[in-house]
Formats: structure tokens, C-alpha cells, sequence
């Protein structure tokens, strides 16, 4: 196409006009099926139309899989504040710094 558009999924994924709960604050549930109060082109992660991943429903529910499993095997605490304060690092992902959990094995 002669104009494209280009977004940055990292700016919608933290743009308050997007999102009924704060986006710079971890609410896993947003996600949640009785809350879908934000716009559905938001949060894509594994794309979408013609070229949106083949294996997103796998990944899905492995996800799932391994969720249960660490439920079930692991303990987890509070590692850190609870306020993201805005730095990141930036690696194979984008991580909040100084946001953390403790996992205690048996």
C-alpha cells in the first residue's frame, strides 16, 4: 500500500483511551471474559486477519497446562512494590523493573 499505517503494540497496550482499568498497573483481570471493556485490536499477541498465528490456539491452551501445573507444584509471593513505576527492561520481551514474584519450590 502507498500509505501503511505502523502502530506500536507497547503504545496501545499502555494507552488509557484502550483500557476501562489503569494500564500501567497489573490487573490480570482485565482479561477476564465478564470484563471486556476494551477495544479488541488492543492486545494482540499473536496477530490477526489473514496472517494472525496458526498456533495460537496450542499455545493457548499450553499456556493453560502449565499454568495448573505450577499452581500445583509451586508457591508464589509478593516480591516487590506493587506499583509499576514506569522503567523496563527491554530483552526477548518488555519487563517491568523492580516488579517482581518470589517462586518457592518444595
Amino acid at each position: 500500500p502507498p500509505s501503511p499505517n505502523v502502530t506500536s503494540c507497547n503504545t496501545l497496550a499502555h494507552d488509557s483511551r484502550y483500557w476501562s482499568i489503569d494500564p500501567e498497573r497489573f490487573a490480570p483481570e482485565r482479561f477476564l471474559s465478564e470484563d471486556k471493556n476494551h477495544h479488541p485490536c488492543v492486545f494482540m499477541p499473536f496477530g490477526g486477519g489473514h496472517r494472525q498465528c496458526i498456533g495460537q490456539d496450542l499455545a493457548r491452551f499450553e499456556l493453560k497446562v502449565i499454568i495448573a501445573r505450577m499452581l500445583q507444584q509451586v508457591t508464589f509471593g509478593d516480591g516487590g512494590p506493587k506499583i509499576n513505576s514506569g522503567e523496563h527492561v527491554i530483552g526477548l520481551t518488555i519487563t517491568p523493573k523492580n516488579v517482581g514474584v518470589t517462586i518457592e519450590f518444595p
